[in-house]
């Protein structure tokens, strides 16, 4: 009996022992355990939390539609800028336009400047040439108007010497200090070289003059003065006469053989520059500088020499 109490004892000390176990295992289990205790925690703390995480999404919502607004406020100006740029370009490019239309009608008008201005100086140019040509007819009018007057001069002091001359000498011949003489003026009468000049002289009668006092010579000068044209170089102006020094080197001679006793020479003269063996006489304001040495084959104008005629 007591052995079956123990042994019933036994099994139900051994139930109970199992069963006290499986109570504890399963309640202790920690699987189990956990679990339970996190359905317990989350069940005893998401009443708890839930409106702090409410609270957290809408300030995260606000924050990001501060966000937005912000981007959105900032392409919103950056389209204003593009748009005020765009603009800007545009007046800019209008601007640049006008300009270029200014400046082409600028490079028109300066086009047409410089053609009105080339045609301008053409025409002062012609005006100029036409002025010089008339300025040049004036002077040749004045020259010939002194040429006139210096001849009239020359006629009037001339005319006793031509009435003169007309009783005593040939026509065209002049009568002064007693013998008649010839000025080969006139430009019709080419001129000559002094062999030349001398046989003209010769076939008139006469011979080149011998100027062998200073009567002859300042009657010859005034003459010649009287008739000098100005524009005539002074190198085309002489008058061979009947003095020369072939026959020996600055001996000079007349015609009729006497050896110069008195000269006119002009300073410096005679010098003999080249082989200058014939004497002439030029008009100048200082009659006693009136002779130069030329070479004998030279062309001049002369001056002859004749014995008058007297009547009874």
């Amino acid at each position: 009996m007591k052995d079956k109490e123990n042994s019933d004892g036994s099994y139900e000390g051994t139930y109970n022992k199992l069963i006290s176990q499986e109570d504890v295992s399963v309640d202790e289990h920690p699987l189990y355990a956990n679990l339970e205790k996190h359905q317990v925690s989350m069940s005893m703390v998401r009443p708890e939390f839930r409106p702090n995480h409410y609270r957290v999404l809408a300030v995260s919502l606000v924050v990001l539609a501060v966000i937005l607004l912000i981007v959105d406020i900032g392409l919103g100006v950056y389209y204003n800028k593009l748009t005020g740029g765009h603009q800007t370009i545009t007046d800019i490019n209008s601007e640049v336009a006008k300009l270029q239309a200014t400046y082409n009608l600028a490079i028109q008008r300066r086009d047409e400047a410089k053609k009105q201005l080339a045609a301008e100086v053409s025409e002062q140019q012609r005006t100029k040439w036409e002025l010089e040509h008339q300025n040049r007819r004036c002077k040749d009018y004045e020259n010939k108007a002194d040429k006139i007057k210096t001849e009239i001069a020359g006629l009037k002091s001339h005319i006793p010497m031509i009435e003169e001359g007309c009783r005593h000498c040939l026509p065209g011949w002049t009568f002064m200090n007693s013998q008649c003489y010839y000025f080969a003026f006139s430009e019709a009468i080419s001129r000559r070289s002094w062999l030349e000049a001398r046989q003209f002289c010769k076939k008139q009668g006469g011979d080149l003059a011998v100027i062998d006092s200073t009567a002859k010579h300042m009657a010859v000068s005034e003459l010649l003065n009287n008739y000098h044209d100005p524009s005539r170089p002074i190198t085309q102006s002489g008058f061979w006469i009947g003095l020369r020094d072939v026959e020996e080197e600055g001996v000079w001679k007349w015609l009729d053989g006497r050896r110069l006793a008195e000269g006119y020479w002009n300073d410096g003269e005679p010098n003999n520059l080249n082989t200058e063996d014939c004497a002439a006489a030029y008009p100048r304001a200082n009659p006693f500088k009136a002779w130069n040495d030329a070479p004998c084959s030279y062309s001049l104008k002369w001056i002859c020499e004749m014995a008058p005629r007297f009547e009874n």
